[in-house]
């Protein structure tokens, strides 16, 4: 063992240490610029031997020693909670047997999503599950909230939005920052509440009353502590680079001003990172370029900028409203490839034969001219009736148009014959007024003209992928992990439920087989969700696991720079290779940690744009009590079934109390809920009529009560192979390459792996 490796394991295992970033240790040990790789280095072995742990926030502590279990914290409704471990199995029937069961009196302060050090017991409870007693929160979740403020016998109180915190948290004498009764409020904790103490919190900042225009909007993006505003520094350092941009200077890049070349968008995209070209040579093979723009020309490493983009890490796509990773003189202005005007850009050359299988790929640093911007629905016409546009439309413009959508064609035939997964889950956009009031919703609408770009970007990703890995550089990688066996299991049993026999689960091309059968039919929601629910996400990270929904060994992100942080840190490395240079190569360690916080910082993107619409949908639904709504079952569980509105997607639920009909069976395996009297069964996907019956948009709780069972479509016994289908819908498992953002799996709760249980209309108990 190194000096300074028993100068990082003395300080880990100091007395008074809390859990800190490496780059704060390396300070605190004086680390020099000459030693942070080797540094860095120690810190990634001990990492991947077990002996340090690194925390959801980067921050490392010592793996936990006999006796004692590091995990995250989920409270229940009694006020106890599980602490699960942290290297608890990804999956298993029995995995919740891992889990820590922690009584009130024993959990401290600690709250729901704090990661903390638990002291385990002697105790057991039914069935042989762990005890134990929070000794130390290692790290919280957050001290910022948002609530509604209030103040009761001359003290003032807030409200937590959400189910976390049920007692209000006291915030001192009333009237700080101006605040008035029913104003949302953003406080930061003081003393985290306990069994046996009443929280205490500062009010740092007023949002403006409950339910006024924008504020559930900077609610959101305050409570999940999501960069708003660009600081000076930042806003210069963008204004400066604008003021050194010169149109004119082409340098060593490649000039393709010339070429033909478009781009395709949604009509109301301002930012445009992505352009096409297509030329056919003289033996049939197809000379693709996807022009991406050169953002980290503008962005320097090390600056405002760049360390700006990175602590957002993504654009945050909210309704209506979009808080961008760069300021928008670059985002909307110097990088965006817009009609006419002469840009930057990081291109990829892929040579595929006329059968369409790649030949080859080469990067270069390149300068265009785009010819011709189409939104999505320009195109499909252009392709149908290509003679309708030889007045209106540059025939070198139309004739590339058919090109592309030719080889994009071929390359998605290929693409799923050779097993790539596609699910048929239609995304749903909510339709607002011009006040920000909803007025519905409405399927988006994605035909060939998304899948053209679709195509040509995932080619690009993997092909700059496949570069990068030939070349021994190591690089942030986009992976997809293959999903646990006994998940497939599941998902096997499911499918054979519902009489669609899956002989190999393990298998892509039968899976999406199955998918390809149930298009159409009753049973098509429920075996998508539950195939969704046996995938793993997607997430950042240097480590070579490959994209088990896209079927490829090496993949990354490259075509999205404007709005991800991964793509740049790729085009730096694409940008060296292409002028001939050695790429500045980050150590294990330095890409394991940017791709744990990418991944974190596109989950919190994913998680406001999906809080922000359950807020919008249960105000929409606070006057309309009493109303019945078709809806389906994105859910079913020991407690009750989960149900999405049709027309309009909230999701809330029915707990089984309510089913006052007969006694209920929970089967976790087909995830029904069957009567034992009637025999009525409530089932994944199923669509069934419901009644709103209580809305809480501060708690964010919908409740749901069932009108009318489900109609019985009956069992099919169609083998998998014989019914072949165009793969439709949703792309591969929330990797998107470019457009619309990529989706998150639907919210839900975790599924159960108790035994059946009984449910009688017994009166709920009530929600505090």
């Amino acid at each position: 063992m190194s000096q300074l490796e028993n100068q990082i394991i003395e300080h880990l295992s100091g007395p008074n240490y809390k859990p800190i970033e490496s780059g704060a240790i390396a300070k605190k040990l004086r680390v020099t610029k000459k030693d942070m790789s080797k540094f860095n280095g120690i810190i990634a072995s001990l990492v991947a031997a077990g002996k340090v742990r690194e925390g959801k926030k980067g921050r490392l502590q010592l793996k936990a020693g006999d006796g004692f279990v590091t995990g995250i914290v989920k409270k229940i409704s009694s006020g106890a909670a599980f602490v699960v471990p942290n290297d608890r199995p990804a999956d298993g029937s029995d995995r919740k047997a891992h889990d820590v069961y922690i009584s009130e009196r024993d959990l401290q302060d600690a709250q729901s999503g704090d990661e903390v050090l638990v002291r385990l017991t002697s105790e057991r409870r039914g069935g042989g599950q762990r005890c134990g007693r929070i000794d130390k929160v290692l790290e919280r979740s957050s001290s910022i909230f948002v609530g509604t403020y209030l103040e009761v016998d001359g003290q003032a109180f807030v409200r937590i939005d959400g189910t976390a915190f049920q007692a209000d948290i006291h915030v001192g004498d009333p009237g700080a920052k101006g605040a008035q009764p029913d104003d949302k409020v953003v406080i930061e904790m003081l003393r985290f509440p306990s069994a046996s103490r009443v929280g205490e919190a500062v009010l740092t900042e007023v949002l403006g009353k409950r339910g006024d225009p924008g504020v559930d909007t900077m609610s959101v993006v305050h409570g999940l502590g999501i960069p708003y505003e660009f600081s000076e520094d930042v806003l210069e350092d963008a204004r400066h680079q604008a003021e050194m941009f010169d149109e004119t200077d082409f340098g060593d890049r490649l000039d393709l001003t010339k070429e033909t070349i478009v781009t395709i968008d949604p009509a109301s995209a301002r930012d445009f990172d992505d352009a096409i070209s297509l030329r056919r040579d003289k033996r049939g093979h197809w000379q693709l370029g996807v022009h991406i723009a050169d953002v980290a020309h503008f962005v320097p490493v090390g600056g405002a900028l760049d360390d700006s983009a990175k602590d957002r890490g993504t654009s945050t796509y909210l309704p209506r409203h979009v808080i961008p990773m760069l300021p928008e003189v670059i985002s909307n202005g110097l990088a965006s490839l817009q009609e006419g005007q002469v840009r930057y850009t990081k291109s990829v050359f892929i040579e595929f034969d006329e059968k369409g299988f790649p030949q080859g790929a080469e990067v270069a640093n390149t300068v265009i001219k785009v010819s011709k911007r189409f939104a999505y629905e320009e195109v499909m016409p252009v392709v149908n009736a290509p003679g309708n546009y030889r007045n209106k439309v540059d025939t070198k413009v139309v004739q590339l148009v058919l090109r592309m959508h030719e080889l994009a064609m071929l390359l998605r035939r290929i693409r799923f014959a050779d097993g790539a997964l596609q699910m048929g889950i239609p995304e749903v956009e909510i339709d607002f007024d011009n006040d920000g009031n909803i007025t519905g919703a409405h399927e988006r609408h994605h035909d060939e003209s998304h899948e053209i770009i679709e195509e040509f970007m995932l080619a690009a990703n993997i092909a700059v992928a496949q570069i990068l890995t030939a070349k021994d550089i190591p690089f942030l990688r986009r992976t997809h992990a293959t999903p646990d066996e006994l998940r497939l299991k599941g998902f096997q049993e499911f499918c054979a439920g519902l009489g669609y026999e899956l002989d190999k689960f393990q298998s892509r091309r039968e899976i999406q087989s199955v998918i390809n059968s149930v298009a159409g039919e009753p049973e098509e929601r429920a075996v998508n969700f539950a195939l969704l629910r046996a995938m793993k996400q997607a997430e950042y990270s240097p480590e070579d696991f490959g994209h088990y929904a896209l079927n490829e060994d090496h993949y990354c992100h490259f075509t999205s720079p404007i709005r991800r942080y991964p793509d740049m840190t790729i085009h730096r490395l694409i940008g060296d290779l292409a002028a001939g240079k050695s790429p500045k190569m980050a150590n294990m360690g330095e890409l394991l940690q940017l791709g744990k916080n990418c991944s974190t910082t596109e989950r919190r993107a994913e998680k406001a744009e999906r809080e922000l619409k359950r807020i919008k949908l249960l105000r929409y639904l606070e006057d309309k009590v009493g109303e019945e709504m078709d809806a389906f079952i994105t859910g079913v569980e020991n407690f009750g079934m989960f149900c999405q509105g049709i027309k309009i997607p909230a999701e809330g639920l029915v707990h089984i109390s309510s089913l006052a009909d007969d006694f209920y069976n929970y089967n976790q395996t087909t995830r029904t809920l069957t009567g034992d009297r009637t025999k009525s069964e409530y089932r994944l996907g199923d669509t069934v009529k419901v009644v709103v019956v209580n809305v809480d948009v501060d708690r964010r709780q919908l409740d749901l009560r069932i009108v009318s069972p489900p109609s019985k479509p009956g069992k099919r016994r169609a083998p998998v192979a014989t019914k072949k289908s165009k793969p439709q819908g949703k792309p591969a498992f929330g990797d998107k390459p470019r457009g619309s953002k990529g989706k998150g799996k639907p919210k839900g709760p975790e599924k159960s792996s108790k035994p059946p249980v009984k449910g009688r209309g017994k009166k709920p108990r009530k929600r505090k």
